[in-house]
């Protein structure tokens, strides 16, 4: 879903650019005169604030919590300009009355867009090796030295990944993010404490108080409603190792969805394992959680002719989903 907002507190403009950001072919912005670029006064913070306003349920009363997951923020310019009337630049045709005769477009601010894209040489910053990802990953990874690494302020930075064995199987490697987090409101420090707050089916073993409680997301896209459930499923199985360091060897799914999505999640997550639901809605509002650590990691899921499974977690997923994904 696209939406668009205007940027600029000015209501000579339009307030939306309709489904212009879906159907027309968008460049990146680089100065050309003769053209002005405004500057936007609206932050993104406003931004997306507004849009959580829009999408609020009639009765603010049963919305408990919100969040946006797998969101772009984009800065769009759209090309207009002023003879009598402000003329769309794309339609050559007058969207308002006439103009008041004080309105100076020049009065305006105006902004200098950055350079457009930025290259970077693919090459590990470890060992020199050609790193390698899809067209669409958000991380690149290295077989030689089995390491992973983002692009940050024109470089790379290396990220901890772990995984877990392989099935001996045809398989496929699925990236998640692992989170150890603060959580305020309830106490969720450990295995033991998910038993009881979940209202897990299972005796409370007395090593389950060592084993630290994480919180698990995908890192990849995939349709909302599936992605809050598998994030639940697999958090609440808390999967155990044995766990080994580095990248594993075998196909890797691309990471394409980024942590701070992860992050977001997190409170989403929580709300959809603690039981019964009724206690939610008590303590939802109080809750807080504050990621303290991450760790990329790589679980196996073997190839089925339809699905992708988990035999130790019980979990599987739809491969036509994950081919559609592409286009979230």
């Amino acid at each position: 879903m696209d939406v668009s907002l205007r940027a600029i507190q000015s209501h000579v403009f339009p307030h939306t650019l309709g489904f212009r950001s879906q159907v027309l072919k968008l460049k990146f912005s680089k100065p050309a005169p003769p053209a002005r670029y405004l500057q936007h006064n609206l932050s993104f913070k406003t931004v997306m604030q507004k849009l959580r306003e829009r999408y609020k349920p009639k009765d603010y009363r049963q919305l408990l919590h919100q969040s946006f997951i797998g969101d772009t923020v984009s800065m769009i310019y759209a090309p207009f300009y002023v003879d009598k009337y402000l003329y769309d630049g794309v339609l050559n045709e007058p969207i308002t009355p006439e103009l008041a005769n004080d309105f100076n477009m020049y009065s305006l601010p105006e902004a200098k867009p950055n350079s457009g894209i930025h290259f970077l040489a693919t090459l590990c910053p470890h060992c020199g090796w050609d790193l390698q990802g899809q067209r669409d990953s958000l991380v690149l990874h290295c077989t030689n030295c089995a390491s992973v690494y983002q692009p940050q302020d024109r470089g790379f930075s290396k990220l901890t990944t772990a995984h877990m064995p392989g099935l001996g199987e045809p398989q496929i490697f699925m990236p998640f993010w692992r989170f150890k987090a603060d959580i305020s409101g309830i106490r969720l420090a450990t295995y033991t404490d998910l038993v009881r707050e979940a209202n897990l089916p299972k005796v409370v073993a007395p090593g389950f108080a060592e084993v630290p409680f994480h919180f698990w997301s995908p890192a990849f896209k995939i349709r909302p409603q599936f992605l809050l459930r598998l994030s639940q499923n697999i958090t609440v199985s808390q999967p155990s190792g044995p766990f080994q360091t580095g990248i594993p060897k075998g196909d890797l799914h691309q990471v394409n969805l980024p942590l701070t999505e992860g992050i977001e999640s997190l409170k989403l997550v929580l709300a959809g394992i603690i039981k019964p639901r009724s206690k939610i809605e008590s303590i939802l509002a109080d809750i807080q959680v504050k990621p303290k650590s991450y760790i990329l990691f790589y679980l196996p899921f073997v190839v089925k002719h339809h699905d992708l499974v988990q035999p130790d977690l019980g979990i599987a997923i739809n491969k036509n989903m994950l081919a559609h994904a592409k286009n979230l």
